[in-house]
């Protein structure tokens, strides 16, 4: 029985290995923004990505071996959204609605 735990610990470990939590801020105001914002981090490595419109904390659970901060800050900015390193190309964010086009300028308030 003791074998039977030490090897569960050991696997379960091996399968955590990698596995990284992080929060990082990304700009956006309403629903659609969180479901663009999450969509846009349905990859290969990312097990979590949960957006809160009212903190504007992106809760992320990722695989470091298979993607990083900067490339998942890169896709959040390829959607539109400013993220607390990233500015997304002022085009991609014109195209986004109305209702999801933040204050930039007011950003760093937040």
């Amino acid at each position: 029985m003791k074998t039977v735990i030490i090897a569960f610990a050991f696997f379960s470990s091996l399968w955590s290995f990698g596995e990284k939590t992080a929060s990082i801020k990304v700009y956006g105001n309403c629903g659609m923004c969180k479901s663009r914002i999450e969509k846009s981090l349905q990859i290969e490595g990312i097990t979590k990505a949960d957006w809160d419109s009212k903190t504007k904390l992106l809760n992320l659970s990722f695989d470091d071996d298979k993607t990083s901060l900067i490339e998942i800050e890169k896709r959040i900015a390829g959607v539109g959204h400013d993220t607390q390193s990233l500015k997304a190309d002022d085009a991609i964010y014109n195209k986004l609605p109305g209702c999801c086009q933040y204050d930039r300028d007011a950003k760093t308030k937040n």
